[in-house]
């Protein structure tokens, strides 16, 4: 009965928005006007997505734990007035006609929860970014644009030298050709939890890179303060969260959710075990240049 009155007062708080009832001051560019962005400047980009929304009203999400100092921080970085530093956020206020089912309901229960949130801290001036630019699969009603923006994404690292600061699960790029446009990849793996407070040591490990390295960054909520550093220090750098989980999926043409079994290989001597039926895991570990 509580999740039957939930959705009913989700669905009305939408339809309220999108009837312009409930007032939308807050614009967010498309997915192709996002990749665009990326493709055609220099620019970096830190990306919100329900997680992040939900952790600045002090909620615990699975692989971090809330804090004060992180909600102030994630306030910040979303009203950061740099231009060259793209701040996404989920594409939600005008239309969920283009979201499958299970998303749609799913961004109106967000909304119903965190609106205010969004109301209270985005700024009406500005247009922000796109954050489903790293989520372009599986909310998607019709997936036929998926190829094209996939196309254009391996773009933007084609011929750089890439960083990947990533969680020792995720293995960004490995077993399918995200990645394969790159110069070269190297690796810096990551805590799976809390990574925020192992900031330090990670930046310091970032520090090391000369400024024409290019950083893909996947450690969750801690990816957006190392991202304004590494930013503010002269380095491109793009947060790109689940976009490999999301690529998989593409791949798979998976008509819904699935689990990755690279998901669950977890520190060096499992990846040197996968090594010995896979190459993937063994080109994985040449990459990787720091564990911490």
């Amino acid at each position: 009965m509580k999740r039957k009155i939930k959705d009913i007062l989700a669905a009305i708080v939408y339809f309220l928005y999108e009837k312009g009832i409930l007032h939308n001051r807050i614009r967010v560019h498309s997915i192709d006007e996002t990749i665009d962005a990326l493709l055609n400047t220099g620019k970096s980009m830190v990306r919100f997505g329900d997680g992040e929304i939900v952790m600045i009203k002090g909620v615990d999400l699975m692989l971090q734990k809330a804090a004060p100092e992180i909600g102030e921080g994630l306030v910040r970085i979303l009203s950061y007035p740099d231009d060259n530093l793209i701040v996404t956020i989920p594409g939600i206020f005008d239309t969920l006609s283009d979201h499958r089912k299970a998303s749609r309901q799913f961004w109106r229960d967000h909304l119903l929860f965190c609106r205010k949130t969004y109301e209270k801290y985005c700024d009406p001036n500005r247009a922000y970014y796109s954050t489903f630019v790293s989520r372009c699969y599986y909310y998607g009603s019709d997936r036929s644009n998926c190829d094209r923006w996939f196309a254009k994404i391996r773009k933007i690292w084609e011929n750089r030298d890439v960083v990947i600061v990533e969680g020792t699960r995720t293995h960004n790029g490995v077993g399918n050709d995200l990645l394969d446009s790159a110069r070269s990849v190297e690796r810096i793996i990551c805590p799976p939890k809390d990574a925020y407070g192992a900031l330090p040591a990670i930046t310091e490990a970032c520090l090391r890179y000369e400024k024409d390295r290019l950083f893909l960054l996947s450690i969750g909520v801690a990816s957006k303060f190392l991202a304004l550093s590494l930013f503010q220090e002269g380095y491109r750098v793009l947060d790109i969260g689940n976009m490999d989980l999301e690529y998989e999926w593409y791949v798979r043409q998976a008509p819904d959710k699935m689990p990755l079994e690279k998901h669950e290989i977890t520190g060096e001597a499992a990846n040197r075990e996968a090594a010995l039926r896979d190459d993937a895991y063994g080109i994985y570990l040449e990459q990787v240049k720091c564990w911490l």
